[in-house]
């Protein structure tokens, strides 16, 4: 049986509060379907640089994680955002913003 999972528009909003909490900036730069949408967590670091995570199944234990995409200069991790909505419009896109690289996805609970 599958895992209950709780609605994405859900699942953003806290994710956001907790970012709030910790004073780190972020934004919902693309609204993706608000049940099942996919999340795709960018995280720049206001120098230049920054990277992409999104959440994927170790086919080993069936365990979510957060994996990253990519990393390098933020145009080009923009631009894979930009293809990745191409071929998903459901697609949730969220930007932090921490000079640190702290984005809260390794916590427990996210």
């Amino acid at each position: 049986m599958a895992e209950p999972r709780l609605a994405t528009d859900f699942w953003v909003k806290a994710y956001l509060r907790r970012l709030s909490l910790h004073d780190i900036p972020a934004y919902v730069t693309a609204h993706g379907d608000d049940t099942a949408g996919a999340v795709l967590v960018k995280c720049a670091t206001l120098d230049g640089d920054a990277r992409a995570f999104s959440r994927s199944y170790d086919l080993m234990t069936g365990a979510l994680h957060w994996a990253e995409l990519a990393a390098g200069p933020e145009p080009e991790i923009d631009a894979l955002i930009a293809r990745q909505r191409k071929t998903d419009p459901d697609l949730w896109v969220i930007e932090v913003e921490s000079r640190s690289g702290t984005h809260l996805l390794d916590q427990d609970g996210l």
